[in-house]
């Protein structure tokens, strides 16, 4: 791979990670179309650490309040031990601290809560997902999928939930869905967020969620893939391409998240759900083409 080619896949996945339009699904249709070996799934997965410093950025304020808030669960998770050990060798009733007592330290659990389905589907579905990325026409349909579920997002009456309001299982069904999401050409972030508006999630906050939550999913990610990569066989010009391309991944996916906060709350999706389904098509033609 080239370091302009990398510098293509990276524009390609910062542009379309955030954008309603399936990143692993245009990064394999470009890939078969141009004839690109990336080196695999690896530099696929440091695209989407491009992406997640990108976010980082974007709510470093509620990220660095959930990690604080988070060491706060568990630090009172282990003083109810201790008190509850001290109940009962002293024979005593002392109160019980309440773990979720904050939005942040609820936010922190549903994000937890949806990690889990997500991390499921990922491992089974693994070699599946691999698989899939090599036939055109798989990224076609998932794309044409995507095109309806962003037009009904176009068309779902706004909510007012919070974290507060959020239930544990609206949670876990939009990891359901982040999880069916790996499929090349299902978008990650327009079914999460068709999802959180479905559960009737306020559309900013459903933004945010949905950013947020693919940050555990990318670095489960990252440890799954990371074990099978032989770093010796990488050269200084691969490692140069990867860094370059990672760089360019995150600068446009930071403009695209900025852009998503405007397009959700506008409810303007019909434009990309029109591009999916144009995509989709051309993709499943390309694939009997080429066949």
């Amino acid at each position: 791979m080239s370091l302009l080619q990398s510098i293509f896949l990276g524009f390609i996945q910062g542009l379309t990670e955030f954008l309603p339009v399936s990143s692993s699904g245009h990064l394999s249709i470009f890939k078969q179309f141009f004839n690109i070996d990336s080196g695999g799934i690896f530099y696929d997965v440091l695209l989407h650490i491009g992406t997640l410093i990108a976010v980082c950025f974007v709510y470093y304020k509620d990220i660095w309040k959930m990690i604080i808030e988070g060491c706060g669960i568990i630090r009172d998770a282990f003083i109810n031990i201790g008190i509850w050990l001290g109940n009962i060798i002293h024979h005593e009733h002392n109160p019980y601290r309440k773990l979720i007592d904050s939005s942040y330290r609820k936010f922190v659990m549903l994000v937890i809560v949806s990690t889990i389905p997500t991390g499921i589907i990922g491992v089974v579905a693994g070699d599946l997902v691999e698989a899939s990325q090599q036939l055109l026409i798989i990224p076609g349909i998932c794309l044409i999928i995507t095109s309806i579920l962003l037009f009904i997002a176009d068309h779902l009456p706004d909510g007012d939930k919070m974290p507060r309001d959020t239930s544990y299982t609206n949670a876990f069904a939009v990891g359901i869905a982040q999880g069916i999401a790996t499929m090349p050409g299902i978008s990650r972030s327009g079914t999460t967020i068709t999802a959180c508006l479905l559960s009737g999630m306020n559309r900013s906050y459903a933004v945010k969620y949905s950013f947020i939550m693919s940050i555990p999913a990318i670095l489960g990610a990252l440890v799954l893939e990371i074990k099978d990569v032989e770093l010796a066989a990488l050269t200084s010009g691969d490692v140069l391409n990867y860094v370059v391309g990672t760089l360019v991944a995150m600068v446009v996916g930071y403009i695209c998240i900025k852009t998503m906060l405007v397009i959700v709350r506008k409810k303007k999706f019909i434009i990309f759900s029109v591009y999916c389904l144009i995509m989709g098509i051309v993709s499943i033609a390309g694939y009997f083409y080429l066949v």
